[in-house]
């Protein structure tokens, strides 16, 4: 075949053809910008998804994630000037009780001269008359004077009106009367008949911690709410008239005292709070017979009172241990942990004889409000956590000046690191509790904002006298 007819045969081709080819043509040119309109949205199809799956965790992350709990104030109960009752006063009343023997008189002296208590602790009216003749009556009048000046004052420094609390929690370990001391602030202050409202007794001196915890959990599930703590200890009819050493002890030590404070998961309460709440561990040693006895209500003949053991501070000691063994991995930072972690190592496979690595809490805390339950008390927590007298300076000083408040003390602590001034934005704060059971329970807050001082409060009037320097008598 020659070129022209090879050449007319392909062009022939080509024509007859000529449809299908432009039929193709386009086909391929369609296809290849399906295939660009395909890459095109996988690719917006995978950014949505990616957008989409980021949504999705993140709302399931806010919506797990447990509300905040905002501490907006709290105030300490001041006691009046009348209810003053330094040592002589108390030795007088005691001398003057014929049921008191003189080794028993004499016992109190030296307890009193080495509790760490300065002369202006409080005792309730009903402590003043002689005869001592305590009734419920006169409990009643102790628990209004303290819980309603309290409230008072927290409503006055929030602003805050009753109808506003949505939640109330009231503990109070020695005094339970019906109706309820609960049902008596309901009362004072005719709050709405749909408040939660709840009131613990028998809890001991670390029952405001305790109901912290009741007001936390109550806010985590009722969304917008205000809560109402008040802690306080009733001593008027708790006062052991009787020669059994063990529970004389609780008679020097003892004093009327009261906190009330605002919690809150509102909004807008955030940028007025002054704390966040960040933890809360409670210790619990009752399985252990010694240590459900060391602090114990009980009757000696006729006479009610409250038995301290001698081994209560050995008892603190190992509650705090374990109670610190569950704080330590929520505070502490990666550094001490791993001290913390290769010395149990080392104890339990190198050498058993290996002292136990006690953590820098002064690495996890800047404020440090241990329960002023005793002098003995207060050294047994500082040494176990290797506390230097500034930081363990809070709890002491509330000794001196308000005696053993119970479960109330940790607030007045709080108070004095107000008061002194030295509270700071981004500060955290240890407050312990100690109680009978035994109980050992931390709270962990974050200061939200710097705290100045106050001009009326608990410390008011007195801030400027402290810290002061134990008696000589005390050193021994």
């Amino acid at each position: 075949m020659s070129m022209a007819e090879y050449s007319k045969l392909c062009f022939q081709y080509l024509f007859d053809n000529l449809l299908a080819i432009s039929l193709v043509s386009g086909l391929m040119n369609d296809l290849i910008e399906v295939q660009k309109l395909w890459a095109s949205f996988q690719a917006y199809y995978l950014l949505f998804f990616s957008l989409a799956l980021i949504i999705f965790l993140a709302t399931v992350y806010f919506m797990s994630r447990p509300r905040p709990v905002y501490l907006v104030d709290f105030a300490c109960y001041k006691p009046p000037a009348s209810s003053r009752f330094p040592f002589s006063k108390f030795m007088n009343h005691s001398k003057q009780n014929e049921v008191f023997e003189p080794s028993s008189i004499e016992f109190q002296r030296k307890i009193l001269e080495r509790s760490g208590l300065g002369e202006d602790t409080s005792l309730p009216p009903a402590h003043h008359v002689i005869p001592f003749a305590p009734t419920m009556a006169k409990s009643r009048e102790e628990s209004e004077l303290v819980i309603f000046s309290v409230v008072d004052s927290l409503f006055r420094k929030t602003k805050v009106k009753p109808r506003d609390i949505d939640i109330l929690v009231v503990n109070c370990s020695l005094f339970s009367p019906t109706p309820s001391l609960s049902a008596m602030i309901v009362n004072k202050y005719k709050m709405r008949s749909n408040i939660r409202s709840f009131n613990l007794s028998g809890m001991g001196c670390s029952a405001g911690i305790i109901s912290i915890d009741l007001a936390r959990d109550e806010l985590l599930v009722h969304a917008n709410s205000n809560a109402l703590v008040v802690t306080t200890e009733i001593i008027t009819e708790h006062w052991y008239i009787g020669n059994r050493r063990s529970m004389l002890v609780a008679n020097c030590l003892f004093r009327m005292g009261g906190a009330a404070v605002l919690l809150s998961n509102k909004r807008q309460k955030k940028r007025k709070a002054k704390y966040e709440l960040l933890h809360l561990v409670r210790t619990h040693r009752g399985a252990d017979d010694r240590a459900y006895r060391c602090v114990y209500q009980e009757e000696d003949g006729e006479k009610k009172g409250v038995s301290l053991s001698k081994d209560l501070t050995a008892i603190a000691g190992s509650a705090l241990k374990a109670n610190i063994a569950a704080l330590g991995p929520l505070v502490l930072p990666l550094s001490e942990q791993i001290l913390f972690f290769l010395n149990m190592v080392g104890r339990r496979f190198a050498n058993p004889k290996w002292r136990p690595y006690v953590p820098d809490f002064t690495k996890a805390f800047d404020h440090f409000c241990i329960h002023a339950g005793g002098k003995a008390v207060i050294e047994e927590m500082g040494t176990k956590l290797r506390l230097s007298e500034e930081q363990t300076e809070a709890s002491r000083m509330t000794l001196h000046r308000f005696g053993n408040t119970s479960s109330s003390s940790p607030w007045y602590e709080l108070g004095y690191v107000e008061a002194k001034g030295r509270m700071r934005k981004g500060d955290r704060v240890w407050q312990m509790g100690l109680g009978s059971g035994f109980k050992c329970n931390s709270a962990v807050w974050r200061c939200r904002r710097s705290v100045g001082r106050e001009e009326e409060g608990a410390w008011a009037d007195c801030i400027d006298q402290y810290p002061v320097q134990a008696a000589e008598s005390d050193q021994h």
